[in-house]
């Protein structure tokens, strides 16, 4: 069955750096666009970063560029998020999301924490 498990969260001091991972199974992981959101305490749900099934197109919320950086390994069925500078902002639950956009399927990892505290 499909399946994203996001892991690497934890807490961090503020200016520390964390990398997250989220492992796909379960479907064409080189057909899907890839995607991290994350969703702090009373607030919704928000895009991070995004990249294109082969890698080569990214975008990212205008809080995080400069600091976090989306990639992927099709090779190993893997999406990564290195996020430096971290503010405490940035503390949320993060999760990752594999789209494609010719059938409209969205798949959901179930989230990792991040809390970035002194």
């Amino acid at each position: 069955q499909v399946q994203l498990v996001e892991s690497g969260g934890g807490l961090v001091q503020p200016g520390g750096s964390l990398r997250l991972s989220c492992a796909a199974s379960g479907f064409t992981f080189s057909w899907y666009a890839m995607s991290w959101y994350r969703q702090a305490p009373g607030k919704e749900r928000e895009l991070v970063a995004a990249i294109a099934s082969a890698g080569g197109n990214t975008n990212y919320a205008d809080s995080v560029k400069g600091r976090f950086t989306i990639s992927r390994d099709n090779a190993k069925n893997t999406v990564y998020l290195q996020m430096n500078s971290l503010k405490y902002e940035d503390t949320a639950v993060y999760y990752c999301k594999a789209h494609r956009r010719v059938t409209g399927i969205d798949y959901w990892g179930q989230g990792t924490q991040v809390t970035v505290s002194s």
